[in-house]
C-alpha cells in the first residue's frame, strides 16, 4: 500500500532563493511584535492581573449574555466581561479586583449570585488576589527564561557553533512572533499560555534539529556541493516528514479550538500559530543563517582537497630510472 505523502517525492524546491525576502520579512514582523508588546501590551488574565472568574450555566434554555452584561450598571462592580463558551447555556463572567481586598471580592461574588438567582448554576468560581498574580508573573517569566537558557545550552553542545547560533536565532524568532500574536489578537494570557509558549519552544527545537541533522549528514556526503544547494537538498529530503507532522498536529489543535471550550482556547490558538511559525523558521530563518555564518567555503574546501592530493603525491617514492 502506498503511503500518504503531502509533498511529492524528490522535490527540488529552491528554498534558499527566498532568503533575501524571508529575512527582511521576519525582521519587520519581529519589530512589529516588540512594538505591539510595548504599546498595546498583553491581555493578562485573572491569573496575572487579579480578579474573579465565574463560570455559570443556565438551568434551562440559553444564557442571556445581554442581561448579564447589564448587571454591571446595577451592581457597581466595574466592567463585567461576559462571554459565551461551550454550549449556548454556558457563560463566563469576569470582573477586576474590588477596593477592600478579599472581603470586598467575596461580597462582589455574592452580589452576582443574588442577581442571577436560581436561574443559573455556578460551576466555577476563581478568585486571584494581586499578590498571588504578581508571584505568578514572576514565576511564569522565570520559568520561560530558564527553559530558553536550557534549550540554548543544549543546542550549543549538540551542534557546531554555526548550527547552534542558527537554532538560537530561529527559536528567539518564534518566541517574538508568538508574543506579537498574543498582543495583536488580545487573547487572554494566563498560565495556560505559558505552557503554550514552552510547548512551542520544544516544537521549534524539534523541527530545527531535524533540518540541521540532515544538513550535517549531507555535508559528509557532498563535500564539493555549494552550501545553498546542499541546504535545499536537505530541506527537500525532510519536507514530507515536516509537512506530515505539522498537518497532524494542526488538525489535533483545530479540534481543541472547536470542541475544547473557552478554558484552553488561548492555548490551542497560540499552538496553531506556533506550529506555523516553527515550521517556517526552521526552513527560512535557521537554514539560511548557516550561509551567512560561513558554514562552508567552497573555494577553501577545494584548495584544501588539492593540497591534500599534492601532499599524498609528493610522499610517494620515486621509481629508479
Amino acid at each position: 500500500m502506498k503511503l500518504l505523502r503531502l509533498a511529492p517525492e524528490n522535490t527540488k524546491f529552491p528554498f534558499m532563493r527566498f532568503r533575501r525576502v524571508s529575512y527582511p520579512f521576519s525582521a519587520v514582523l519581529s519589530i512589529i511584535s516588540v512594538v505591539l508588546f510595548l504599546v498595546v501590551g498583553m491581555n493578562f488574565g485573572i491569573d496575572f492581573s487579579g480578579g474573579t472568574l465565574l463560570e455559570v450555566q443556565a438551568r434551562s434554555g440559553t444564557a442571556d449574555l445581554s442581561y448579564i452584561r447589564d448587571l454591571s450598571d446595577h451592581l457597581g462592580l466595574g466592567d463585567l466581561e461576559v462571554q459565551g463558551f461551550g454550549t449556548p447555556a454556558d457563560a463566563s463572567i469576569r470582573f477586576g479586583m474590588q477596593p477592600g481586598g478579599d472581603a470586598a471580592q467575596q461580597v462582589a461574588v455574592e452580589k452576582v449570585k443574588t442577581a442571577l438567582g436560581d436561574s443559573y448554576e455556578f460551576r466555577r468560581i476563581e478568585v486571584v488576589g494581586p499578590r498571588v498574580s504578581g508571584e505568578l508573573v514572576q514565576q511564569g517569566t522565570l520559568g520561560v527564561v530558564l527553559s530558553i537558557f536550557a534549550v540554548l545550552a543544549y543546542l550549543w553542545f549538540r551542534f557546531e557553533w554555526q548550527f547552534a547560533i542558527a537554532a538560537i536565532i530561529a527559536t528567539m524568532h518564534d518566541l517574538l512572533l508568538t508574543v506579537g500574536f498574543f498582543s495583536i489578537t488580545q487573547l487572554e494570557f494566563n498560565t495556560t499560555s505559558i505552557a503554550a509558549i514552552l510547548t512551542i519552544v520544544g516544537y521549534s527545537l524539534n523541527e530545527t534539529v531535524v533540518v540541521l541533522d540532515r544538513i550535517r549528514e549531507n555535508m559528509r556526503k557532498y563535500k564539493k556541493m555549494p552550501t545553498d544547494q546542499l541546504i535545499d537538498l536537505s530541506i527537500n529530503a525532510v519536507l514530507p516528514r515536516t509537512l506530515m507532522t505539522a498537518t497532524t498536529v494542526f488538525l489535533a489543535l483545530l479540534s481543541l479550538v472547536v470542541f475544547g471550550g473557552q478554558v484552553i482556547r488561548s492555548f490551542s490558538l497560540a499552538m496553531m500559530w506556533g506550529i506555523f511559525v516553527a515550521t517556517y523558521s526552521s526552513i527560512f530563518i535557521c537554514s539560511p543563517t548557516l550561509i551567512y555564518l560561513g558554514l562552508r567555503n567552497e573555494s577553501r574546501s577545494a584548495s584544501e582537497e588539492v593540497a591534500g592530493v599534492g601532499a599524498k603525491t609528493g610522499a610517494r617514492p620515486l621509481s629508479s630510472a
